[in-house]
């Protein structure tokens, strides 16, 4: 029976009983935390033999020679970029390999435009005082949260169940002053959809009034596979290559969910064009990230089906925690008729809208049962969520026990929030 069909008395009798339970979890002194899509303990343990896997002078030669204790190669070693490249679906020749963050190498592609046209004869992007930036919602917030740092007006877009709303996109990019636009192509942050090729087919077809207009393609869950039956995502740079539409995109990716969040190795692609402005700001940032680093993870997977098989082991320890969490809403809260959800095939995340209106107050309540969220508003840009509604649950970071009590916990002030509402207290 949905809540809507309930009386006001019965209303009244689930919101003591809900009440009691919510006591009740306060009781317990809970501290759970699933705020950050944060790799849990068994899956940083399976990275652990890379620490020892350089002993000798010899180890930490590339293959062509290059001492990796030493400055030098800009753009990563070989072997890397190669590894890297199959990630991204792209050549090796269109890789730049970083430091430990995709997230940094964003920061500084949109700081690099910022300051150089990305297009000859075109202004620096902060000369263009009105700069517009595209925001698929729900969405990711620390790439709201750089356009937010750098001045753009962000203008969101809905996401539909193929990725974001194309027709929206198409008219939007009719602006000049749009000068891009965020993706996470394949399981998103936090819905977990993965683009259709129609849409990725759209995106590079596109023509945008702005000539230095770019598309911000975050693969950060390209490899994330939690199911038999995993979403496929085609590639955006082989479609731009058809379309003439070369220069559109900039991929990014990492090993940060792989190995380790603070040691792992990021990497981006992108045409000629944009590599070289972008290489003429590292040449003077950097004379060449840690390559030791990059050596180890080549010697420790060997090559991508090496990562392919690392990936299995962690699927075996979240494949168990996303099916209780779903497990959990199902059970608790879609019957009640104002919970929606997307089982995700990967990912790290399960987004939940709950009643409109009380996401702010389910968050609240759970901190309250000492159980920490991402704070509601969090996947919108400027953290406004305009219906009140979108949760980003992480079941990656809490012990399978945890993640139990966690999802109780949740589940009650989910309804407890929604009961509130509706008797208008």
């Amino acid at each position: 029976m949905q809540y809507k069909d309930y009386s006001k008395e019965q209303l009244a009798a689930e919101y003591e009983q809900l009440k009691q339970q919510f006591e009740d979890y306060k009781a317990l002194g809970l501290k759970l935390n699933m705020a950050r899509g944060c790799p849990g303990q068994e899956q940083l343990h399976l990275s652990l033999p890379m620490l020892d896997i350089l002993h000798s002078d010899s180890d930490c030669r590339t293959e062509d020679g290059s001492d990796c204790r030493n400055y030098g190669v800009l753009e990563g070693i070989p072997e890397c970029k190669r590894m890297m490249a199959a990630m991204l679906e792209v050549d090796p020749e269109m890789v730049m390999v970083g430091g430990n963050s995709s997230l940094n190498m964003m920061f500084d592609t949109i700081a690099c435009f910022m300051n150089k046209p990305v297009v000859e004869g075109l202004p620096a992007w902060y000369e263009v005082k009105d700069r517009k930036f595209l925001c698929p919602v729900p969405g990711y917030d620390r790439h709201f949260s750089i356009t937010e740092y750098f001045g753009f007006e962000m203008i969101n877009v809905p996401m539909t169940w193929d990725g974001p709303d194309m027709d929206v996109v198409e008219e939007l990019i009719k602006d000049p002053s749009v000068k891009g636009i965020w993706c996470v192509p394949k399981y998103s942050n936090p819905q977990g959809i993965t683009y259709s090729d129609e849409t990725v087919r759209r995106f590079a077809n596109l023509k945008p009034a702005a000539k230095d207009f770019r598309i911000m393609w975050d693969d950060a869950y390209c490899i994330h596979d939690l199911t038999d039956t995993p979403d496929h995502l085609i590639s955006i740079m082989q479609e731009c290559k058809k379309t003439g539409n070369i220069d559109l995109p900039i991929c990014f990716c990492s090993t940060s969910k792989i190995t380790f969040p603070g040691s792992g190795v990021a990497a981006m692609a992108a045409s000629d064009n944009n590599m070289k402005i972008l290489k003429n700001k590292y040449k003077y940032q950097t004379i060449g990230y840690d390559k030791i680093n990059m050596l180890r993870h080549v010697r420790f997977f060997g090559d991508f089906d090496g990562i392919m098989a690392h990936m299995k082991k962690h699927r075996a320890i979240l494949e168990p925690r996303f099916n209780l969490v779903v497990d959990k809403i199902e059970k608790n809260l879609t019957g009640l008729g104002f919970t929606n959800y997307l089982k995700p095939n990967g990912g790290y995340f399960v987004c939940v809208d709950v009643m409109e209106g009380t996401a702010k107050r389910v968050v609240a309540l759970c901190k309250e049962a000492g159980v920490t969220l991402t704070y509601a508003g969090a996947t919108y840009p400027y953290g406004k969520d305009p219906h009140d509604s979108n949760i980003r649950i992480a079941p990656t970071f809490p012990e399978l026990d945890e993640l139990d009590k966690a999802m109780d916990v949740f589940c009650v002030c989910t309804r407890l929030a929604a009961v509130e509402k509706l008797l208008g207290k």
